[in-house]
């Protein structure tokens, strides 16, 4: 719950959920490059400068939740350079990873957007769609 803690907090202190927003007002550095198909992005930290790496060739939903994810490493971890964000990524079980998804779902579904939906009786994977997060992590999402 600590990471929908810092989700909520940002998304007021900003009045957004998009992580392009958010990064542009924290000053950190989002570059799109044009990266290996396998690869979404990743994260870096260089002293004092904090950059998200997006590949260029995402389509506009994969590229808002790499950002999204990345934008999670910057808060969580924010001095560790983090692997790159790889599809098969989405799958993993490791701490730093899990963490960045879990923020990801919260930044993109935050409570109030997934309630105001007109919609009764969606599925997780539904209501995930209709935000634009992978059906691979949905389940990450805490209600």
């Amino acid at each position: 719950m600590w990471i929908k803690k810092i989700v909520e907090e940002l998304i007021e202190a900003y009045s957004t959920n998009n992580p392009f927003e958010i990064a542009d007002a924290k000053k950190i550095i989002v570059c799109f490059h044009d990266l290996h198909e396998e690869i979404m992005g990743y994260y870096k930290y260089s002293r004092t400068n904090k950059f998200i790496v997006i590949n260029s060739n995402l389509n506009q939903f994969d590229q808002l939740f790499t950002c999204c994810h990345e934008l999670g490493h910057s808060e969580i971890h924010p001095k560790l350079n983090t692997p790159f964000l790889k599809r098969k990524t989405l799958f993993s079980i490791d701490k730093i990873e899990q963490e960045a998804n879990r923020f990801a779902v919260e930044m993109l579904m935050p409570d109030s957007k997934v309630q105001a939906l007109p919609y009764v009786n969606l599925t997780d994977k539904e209501a995930a769609r209709i935000f634009g997060v992978p059906a691979e992590v949905c389940h990450l999402k805490k209600f």
